[in-house]
């Protein structure tokens, strides 16, 4: 074999390495997917959707902000995405959305998914978006002396989980956290959907954010859309399937290169 050959040969067997090496990173969806909850709410409410993205591979963190602020509830996220060893896909639901609109700018994070969630522009507020909007079950909010807010133990399950089983709606009900009311007057400083392509699933039947500005949201930041049509606030929950597929569709979308 001449060295012209070998030297061809050399050339082509690096370029075949090169591309399949290129071609297993394009493979790769971002692995880490971070869930925030809203409020009222915990964690716990995120372990259907957990378990399909674990057993599908995915490494799942799910954020327990303590539901005392605005500011002190994104410190919480933040110190999770610092937390996450490479890409991440970012997940909020309801007022966990507006978390994942301020920790967004973390630069872990790839890419924004809402779950019938607020997504506020810098300035604004969740309430004034709420006032623009009315929901069907605004009577339901009430609020203690202290200035936290609740819903109304009976109303909560028609209000907030009507697609859930009667029994988990009552039990999430009676061990509901009440939410600082100024987490939801305070203002937004930084809007990550601005700079991070995001994902929206609306909630057709939610009673809490009514859904036209859950679509009205979307719309605002570009995001890729789909509406579960009969599906109250508590979709994460009661479309587990759904929502978990589309985290994974984002994930797959925003594959390492």
């Amino acid at each position: 074999m001449n060295l012209l050959n070998y030297g061809s040969l050399v050339f082509v067997a690096f370029n075949m390495l090169a591309s399949s090496i290129g071609l297993a990173a394009h493979a790769a969806p971002a692995k880490n997917i971070v869930l925030v909850h809203g409020a009222f709410v915990d964690g716990s409410g995120w372990k259907p959707v957990y378990e399909v993205l674990t057993e599908d591979g995915f490494n799942v963190t799910i954020v327990q902000p303590p539901l005392s602020g605005l500011e002190e509830d994104v410190a919480v996220v933040v110190r999770i995405l610092k937390r996450q060893d490479g890409p991440t896909v970012l997940v909020g639901h309801s007022y966990g959305g507006a978390l994942i609109t301020e920790a967004g700018v973390d630069s872990h994070v790839v890419s924004l998914v809402y779950i019938a969630a607020h997504a506020p522009d810098v300035g604004e507020r969740q309430t004034e978006n709420g006032k623009r909007f009315p929901s069907a079950g605004r009577t339901a909010f009430q609020i203690t002396d202290d200035g936290y807010a609740f819903l109304d133990t009976a109303r909560f399950p028609a209000e907030f989980a009507a697609d859930l089983p009667r029994p988990q709606a009552e039990f999430e009900a009676n061990s509901l956290g009440p939410t600082a009311a100024v987490a939801f007057s305070t203002p937004i400083n930084n809007a990550a959907w601005k700079t991070k392509p995001s994902w929206y699933m609306v909630a057709g039947s939610d009673h809490i954010i009514n859904p036209e500005l859950e679509r009205m949201y979307a719309k605002r930041a570009n995001s890729v859309t789909t509406e579960i049509e009969d599906a109250s606030h508590s979709v994460y929950a009661s479309h587990p399937k759904e929502v978990a597929k589309l985290i994974e569709d984002v994930a797959w979308q925003l594959k390492s290169e």
